[in-house]
């Protein structure tokens, strides 16, 4: 018997999952939330200089004292960092209006003096009534501060990896899920409240830590409480909260246009997560494999009794579970690390190749999904766009690893994303429409290949390292994410710099996918000898044993989605 066997004995798909997997897939809903917040509390208004004071004690209409305090941009724009050193009244004409003769003139044309905003900036809140740059003012020299926000959270999803993922193992999962809950809930309104940007960025570091504990332990609990044959379906079905979770915030958004309530609004739900959270059973995998059997026989037998199925639960016991978990752990040797990653040649190459295909991927992605302002339309409408396309997105790549392979799917996604973005860059600005569909299909593209680099991953590394291969690409692509942001920085001095890193990117690592074996319809690798001996254009069928592990190794992969 093994475990699996135990679970149909107490009812692998009864009420107890169905209410288990439901309550922990709400909480996912929120995750994009969190993801992609600073789209909309960190959002840019359109600034300026503020007036001299004498300026701001005159009769003089905004508009006017706008006109003779600050100088037009070379696109014909108020300037955004710099004002008249003194007020130039010769600007007004006798009825108010804009002087004929200067309209036009920039700063280049005019033989004057200018300076910094010393008396601070005036910001057009019409789209927004706050964000964190209007609050703390981190335009002109302090812009990258905004950036660097970002990159602080995502510190923060790298780090809460490492830790919860360690912990987790240890202490288990339940309880590493419920402080996920609480330091997310914490933190999140510890930051709606900061009186600083440097408190909102520790708070939003605890933030990024608590969304790694949530996912992994999140999955785990999942995937570990139903049978195998419905792993997959449920697995994608919890993909898809995230997906759903993006439009979510964009409809939060559009109601809450105060960055401070918006960020409450998102963080609020977590209390309740947290509350209802303590009914969630710990993993009675996990507790057999600590050495807990009186716990994990308990949990089971309570799990038959909520699924209506009490006296099967009665007859498992200790015995039984540990005969079960033997059979569970039977192709599990040796002991094993990150190093063994690069070891032999061909695992060398292939840690190598698909790092940039996880880095590439995370880089772009949020490269594209965390600069909405840029393409010039409604942020709340392209937050929309920009969700509902993973859907479509998701669909066609499974069916294109069907039916066209794994490789094929992996560069032809990845080599699309790249293109498109540069293509992008060719667009005038004007063109919004044309700008936009692009765009959409680039982010697309990424969703599809952060889709198929999940499942292609797992199948490519061997049994016995596949959750330490799996381990690295996500770390991987947490540097990535990271790493996105600053990027942006470079268009202040090249305002094309960025769109080319974010288009080549992709494109070099769809290139370096090529050197990957397929795996379609190929038999999982146990050890790593099996992958050296693995040829790239091996087409053996797998046995019915190894597509329920495969079946296994799909679901593990989603615990690594955090």
């Amino acid at each position: 018997m093994a475990f699996g066997d135990l679970l149909e004995q107490v009812g692998s798909t009864g009420r107890f999952q169905i209410l288990h997997v439901t309550l922990l897939c709400i909480p996912v809903l929120m995750m994009a939330s969190h993801n992609l917040l600073q789209n909309f509390v960190a959002a840019v208004p359109p600034h300026y200089c503020s007036a001299h004071s004498n300026v701001s004690q005159s009769q003089l209409s905004p508009e006017e004292m706008l006109r003779i305090t600050v100088p037009l941009d070379h696109k014909g724009r108020p300037h955004m960092c710099q004002r008249y050193a003194a007020p130039q009244w010769h600007l007004l004409a006798e009825n108010g209006t804009f002087n004929p003769g200067k309209q036009g003139d920039t700063e280049d044309d005019l033989d004057v003096d200018f300076q910094e905003c010393t008396d601070g900036w005036s910001y057009n809140m019409t789209e927004m009534s706050s964000t964190i740059i209007s609050d703390w003012h981190l335009v002109c020299d302090l812009r990258s501060l905004k950036q660097m926000g970002q990159t602080v959270y995502m510190g923060g999803v790298l780090v809460g990896a490492l830790v919860f993922g360690c912990l987790s193992d240890r202490y288990g999962r339940r309880i590493l899920l419920l402080i996920s809950y609480l330091l997310m809930a914490v933190s999140g309104t510890c930051a709606a409240f900061s009186t600083s940007f440097s408190l909102y960025c520790v708070f939003r570091f605890g933030c990024g830590m608590a969304l790694s504990g949530l996912g992994l332990n999140t999955f785990s609990l999942i995937v570990e409480w139903i049978p195998t044959r419905v792993r997959t379906m449920v697995g994608t079905l919890t993909g898809y909260c995230y997906t759903v979770g993006q439009l979510i915030l964009a409809v939060i958004a559009y109601f809450v246009r105060d960055w401070r309530w918006l960020t409450l609004a998102v963080s609020l739900p977590f209390y309740v997560f947290f509350l209802y959270s303590w009914w969630f059973h710990e993993s009675s995998r996990w507790l057999a494999i600590s050495n807990q059997p009186d716990k994990a026989v308990k949990t089971l037998q309570s799990v038959a009794k909520f699924n209506g199925r009490r006296e099967e639960g009665e007859k498992i016991d200790i015995k039984m579970l540990n005969e079960s978990m033997k059979k569970e752990m039977s192709s599990s040797h040796g002991s094993y690390s990150v190093l063994d990653l690069f070891r032999t040649p061909k695992m060398r190459i292939m840690t190598i190749c698909l790092s940039a295909v996880w880095l590439s991927t995370s880089f772009a992605y949020y490269g594209l999904a965390m600069d909405l302002q840029k393409f010039g339309v409604n942020i709340y409408l392209i937050q929309v766009i920009f969700g509902a396309v993973d859907i479509p997105a998701k669909v066609i790549i499974t069916l294109s690893m069907s039916f066209i392979g794994r490789r094929l799917s992996q560069c032809g996604a990845l080599i699309v994303a790249g293109v498109t973005i540069l293509i992008n860059l060719l667009v005038p600005y004007d063109k919004q429409t044309m700008r936009t569909c692009l765009a959409v299909v680039g982010k697309g593209c990424l969703a599809a290949s952060f889709n198929c680099c999940y499942l292609y991953s797992g199948e490519l590394y061997p049994t016995i390292i596949r959750q330490n291969g799996m381990g690295w690409v996500s770390m991987m692509a947490r540097v990535g994410a990271m790493v996105a942001p600053m990027v942006l920085l470079l268009g202040d001095t090249i305002t094309w710099l960025p769109g080319l890193i974010y288009g080549g990117a992709p494109i070099l690592s769809g290139v370096a996918a090529i050197f990957l074996p397929e795996t379609l319809g190929s038999p999982l690798p146990d050890t790593i000898q099996d992958v050296e001996d693995r040829g790239s254009g091996t087409n053996s069928k797998m046995s019915p044993k190894e597509v329920i592990i495969l079946q296994d190794t799909q679901a593990n992969l989603l615990k690594q989605a955090a």
